[in-house]
């Protein structure tokens, strides 16, 4: 069956009365039937016409809706599979990654920032603690620690030429070293920089 171009359902009965049908009208006028019979003949006959048409029309919005919902699905199932192509190749190449560069995944510990400033004092004091002995107070002071600064872009590996116990000279590290003359021996200290100093030299160690 021919497919329908236009919705039967807009479609409206011709006027058979109308001069236009007049010849039409003769065909079934005959001495049993009058013209307005005839009218009501055509009328009848293009009634009938009219709703298998709108059978028709329906049957084809159906057919068209579910070949519709049938190319919707399988262009959903392709598109579902290249998503999931796509996942199953980034999941893969991220593992790989993780393999290869496992600092790069390594977790980062969630720390509260600090309230106070880091206690920094000079790389000689920290060397002589770190071998357990002794260092002078001097060094946790403002002032120790301001000296501290000023000498922290001395380079660690640094040499430099230092007059040993017994007279001789020898190549010593410049963070072993210290400058004799800015140090105030702990008995000097004023209680203000010894109140600085000991909770400091305590954190430290």
């Amino acid at each position: 069956m021919p497919r329908l171009l236009s919705d039967p359902n807009l479609s409206f009965c011709p006027n058979y009365a109308d001069d236009t049908f007049v010849n039409t009208r003769l065909q079934l006028t005959n001495e049993n039937i009058t013209e307005a019979q005839a009218i009501v003949i055509l009328r009848n006959i293009w009634q009938v016409e009219n709703n298998a048409a709108k059978l028709q029309w329906q049957e084809q919005l159906n057919e068209d809706r579910d070949r519709r919902e049938h190319l919707e699905r399988l262009e959903n199932k392709e598109q579902e599979r290249q998503e999931q192509e796509t996942h199953d190749e980034e999941e893969a190449a991220q593992k790989e990654d993780r393999k290869k560069n496992k600092h790069k995944y390594t977790v980062v510990p969630k720390l509260d920032i600090p309230l106070r400033a880091s206690i920094l004092p000079s790389s000689y004091a920290l060397h002589k603690l770190n071998k357990g002995e002794y260092i002078e107070l001097w060094y946790f002071t403002n002032d120790g620690l301001n000296d501290a600064k000023l000498k922290s872009s001395v380079d660690e590996d640094a040499m430099i030429m230092a007059m040993l116990a017994g007279g001789d000279t020898a190549w010593v590290s410049a963070t072993s070293t210290r400058n004799a003359r800015a140090v105030i021996d702990d008995q000097n200290l004023k209680f203000e920089d010894f109140c600085q100093a000991c909770p400091r030299i305590i954190e430290a160690m």
